[in-house]
């Protein structure tokens, strides 16, 4: 049996990899720890060339499948994941979306069938670590929510993670952030962050300091080119960059080892 320490990473869409786990991603990676991602959907429901949205004329699913696929793996050698893993389903695309509807859509697949694949990762890599979304995929994106409940699934299927996370947004750090964007002229004045956004910081139990591998997160999400219209953080100064990009935050949801209650390290009891 493979006992490396090994963390993974399940994500919904290319580019999704960056925000939230980049930094603990090329962390661990740096540390010798195994790390492996998990791709669940090929992000068809991105923007096409020229900012083409889905449903418009133009856009051509199969390509920006492909583009957004190379976007990924080039974003996977800047953070040094040691693995990358494809589910390969089909972007649903956002709450509403034509997308939603389609027969093939992740969202769609019962979860009873994507978490068997998944947890014949899980065999594979035998994680002491996952990190996914919480209940509401974060921002309530059915491809998100889809990607929660198949980890969720597979970890109690296979019982081979000793500690589950979700990625947690502090909603009073971002407050804080777009307070400085705000005084910077980089976000608008009257722009109010939504009451249900983010997760209270009492509830976040681990705080990882990624401060410096923030260069390698912009690289990654910069790799995500032909989706730069949806992320505002590229357009931010590199001063806000390293404000909003140097932690990374966490839900201990489950664990199997005795560990702190606020902790720094996910491996924390385990190595």
């Amino acid at each position: 049996m493979d006992s490396r320490l090994t963390l993974m990473a399940v994500h919904a869409h290319p580019d999704d990899e960056v925000m939230g786990t980049g930094g603990v991603l090329a962390k661990y990676t740096q540390e010798g720890i195994r790390t492996v991602l998990v791709t669940c959907t090929n992000g068809e429901q991105g923007d096409g060339p020229g900012g083409v949205k889905p449903g418009e004329p133009g856009h051509d699913d199969a390509a920006v499948a492909q583009q957004r696929l190379s976007e990924l793996r080039e974003s996977v050698a800047h953070l040094g994941i040691d693995h990358l893993e494809l589910l390969g389903y089909r972007d649903s695309g956002m709450v509403g979306w034509e997308g939603n509807r389609h027969a093939d859509a992740f969202a769609n697949v019962p979860v009873e069938t994507a978490a068997a694949r998944l947890a014949a990762l899980m065999e594979r890599y035998r994680p002491q670590v996952i990190v996914t979304y919480d209940e509401n995929g974060n921002y309530g994106h059915p491809d998100h929510i889809q990607a929660h409940r198949i980890a969720v699934a597979a970890a109690e299927l296979t019982g081979i993670p000793d500690k589950l996370y979700y990625i947690a947004v502090p909603r009073e750090r971002i407050q804080r952030m777009f307070e400085f964007l705000q005084e910077s002229g980089m976000a608008p004045e009257d722009f109010e962050i939504p009451e249900d956004f983010g997760t209270p910081e009492e509830l976040i139990t681990s705080v990882v300091e990624v401060s410096p591998y923030v260069e390698r997160k912009m690289k990654a999400l910069r790799a995500h080119a032909s989706q730069g219209e949806n992320i505002p953080m590229l357009q931010m100064s590199p001063e806000a960059q390293h404000q909003a990009f140097s932690h990374e935050f966490f839900i201990r949801k489950t664990s199997r080892v005795a560990t702190p209650d606020q902790e720094d390290d996910l491996f924390a009891g385990l190595r």
